[in-house]
């Protein structure tokens, strides 16, 4: 599996990566011995890039993937800024997951509550090494008018814990594991960060990062894991975008990018899953396979051939960004 650099961290990662969220039932019905098997899986194709949190089924995605970790060679990254404290949530769906633990999450993205989250998320998993620490989900998409709260935590206490960690070598690298660009470029003014895990923002369907948070990324040493290669769904075949049904303008320019990849003979979930790669700045691209299948055919579509011209028609007609880094003749 290639591998490309994390920021300038000197920490290498595989260019696919397997993402952790359906491991803890988010939107799918996975039970422990699934899991175990997409992991083990994952493992024998050649990936060594893993990634968790506390949110996926509040603790089941990182207690299968620190057993299926211990004892081998991987690389892994896990989040905080989310505590689980005992006591089951009433309706687990309206948070998007099926049979997750008994916890219900308590946002901290001050000082003390970085600190204990990462020592949570160690027992958890139940191994002694996480390389590299998201803080998850901090931004307006997800807290609304929180958000000012949240992030004053982060910017006067937050921060400085995963500096600490990553200074005395706990972890190796540092960021943010979020849906929103603007929530990366507000963390550049408040520290040195390694890499941003943007989910969704930087795909097929939007690029929406090439004009101002790339850039200064790349100006601060920062670099990108793409999440959501698939933006939920909605180009590997299913109705989901953004975690929600997609409305109708998505869905449309969906099946206008999907009739160029059928000009072309492209699957269009393989063009999806190469395209934020053509960005130098971009590390790895992590979806989020829900069972083992799924990750055999992304493979597949991971390794086909795609024709030059492919990506010189999506241009042409206005599908794609032209800033967008693609193949040419």
């Amino acid at each position: 599996m290639e591998k490309r650099q994390v920021g300038q961290t000197g920490l290498a990662i595989d260019t696919l990566g397997l993402g952790g969220a359906p491991l803890g039932g988010n939107f799918v019905d996975l039970d422990y011995a699934q899991a175990a098997d997409l992991i083990r899986t994952a493992k024998e194709a050649g990936i060594s890039y893993f990634d968790t949190a506390p949110w996926y089924g509040f603790g089941r995605s990182e207690r299968v993937m620190g057993d299926m970790l211990r004892g081998t060679e991987y690389v892994l990254s896990d989040k905080v800024g989310r505590l689980l404290h005992p006591g089951a949530v009433a309706n687990p769906m309206d948070f998007g997951m099926i049979d997750p633990l008994p916890f219900h999450v308590v946002y901290d993205y001050g000082y003390d509550g970085i600190m204990r989250a990462y020592e949570d998320n160690l027992q958890r998993l139940g191994i002694d090494k996480i390389d590299i620490l998201f803080v998850h989900d901090i931004g307006a998409f997800q807290h609304g008018e929180e958000n000012v709260r949240h992030f004053r935590d982060l910017e006067k206490g937050g921060y400085r814990a995963m500096d600490e960690l990553r200074k005395t070598g706990q972890v190796k690298a540092i960021g943010l594991g979020v849906n929103e660009n603007e929530a990366c470029m507000d963390a550049l003014k408040i520290g040195n960060w390694d890499v941003f895990l943007l989910a969704g923002r930087y795909t097929l369907l939007e690029q929406t990062p090439l004009d101002t948070l790339f850039p200064a990324c790349s100006a601060a040493g920062t670099s990108i894991i793409c999440g959501g290669p698939f933006n939920s769904g909605i180009l590997a075949g299913r109705e989901m975008w953004n975690y929600t049904k997609a409305p109708a303008e998505i869905i449309e320019k969906a099946r206008a990018l999907g009739a160029v990849a059928d000009t072309w003979a492209v699957p269009l979930a393989a063009a999806a899953l190469q395209f934020p790669l053509m960005n130098d700045i971009v590390s790895s691209v992590i979806p989020g396979p829900r069972d083992k299948r799924e990750l055999e055919q992304i493979i597949d579509w991971f390794k086909t051939t795609i024709p030059t011209e492919f990506w010189a028609t999506l241009k042409s007609k206005g599908l794609i960004d032209e800033a967008a880094p693609v193949p040419s003749r």
